[in-house]
């Protein structure tokens, strides 16, 4: 799928407005301001808008879901070697926080490299570099499309107890466990 076709997926799954003031994503400066399209306001503002949340242009979301969500962190070079994985990264970023997604593969890919004898541990900083791209690549040479099924399974496995971590923390955060698990976590994933 093109990044394009991965924007609008992601915007159908973010849907449109919403100001429930029970998720934090949805307060910018001690204000509830909302979220749209899944763009908080502090992204919003960040990029420039100035505007009422719910007035934001479609176009302005997909802008920032290129620029910061995908190609600012590095997701095209991902897709490069595997695009399920990437697209799967590029929700949780969005969900999640941008580092998150790539703590999962990094720690997945840790767990994975035989002790360090496929490959290095990798630092579990977040970003996309030269080692963690040279260890995806070896991973997916040696393993094929097992290997890249297995990474997308410990990814999500990984994303979904994220959100358990959640709503354990913050009981708050139980409100949106079911719609998480049901629209993120096991989104894309063989049941």
């Amino acid at each position: 799928m093109d990044l394009k076709g991965k924007v609008d997926a992601l915007l159908g799954r973010e849907g449109g407005f919403s100001n429930d003031p029970n998720d934090k994503g949805n307060w910018y400066l001690g204000k509830l301001e909302g979220t749209m399209w899944g763009i908080t306001a502090a992204v919003a503002r960040s990029f420039g808008y100035t505007g009422p949340m719910n007035m934001m242009p479609r176009d302005t979301a997909v802008s920032i879901y290129q620029q910061r969500y995908w190609f600012g962190v590095k997701f095209d070079q991902i897709a490069a070697i595997d695009d399920r994985l990437a697209e799967r990264l590029f929700d949780i970023g969005v969900n999640a926080g941008q580092a998150t997604g790539v703590q999962f593969l990094q720690r997945a890919l840790n767990t994975l490299n035989h002790g360090g004898k496929d490959f290095p541990d990798l630092s579990v900083d977040g970003g996309v570099g030269a080692v963690t791209l040279g260890a995806l690549k070896g991973f997916v040479a040696q393993r094929g499309q097992q290997g890249r099924d297995v990474l997308f399974f410990m990814v999500a496995s990984l994303h979904s107890v994220f959100y358990v971590v959640a709503a354990e923390n913050r009981p708050a955060n139980e409100d949106f466990e079911f719609g998480w698990q049901v629209n993120r976590a096991m989104n894309g994933v063989r049941v």
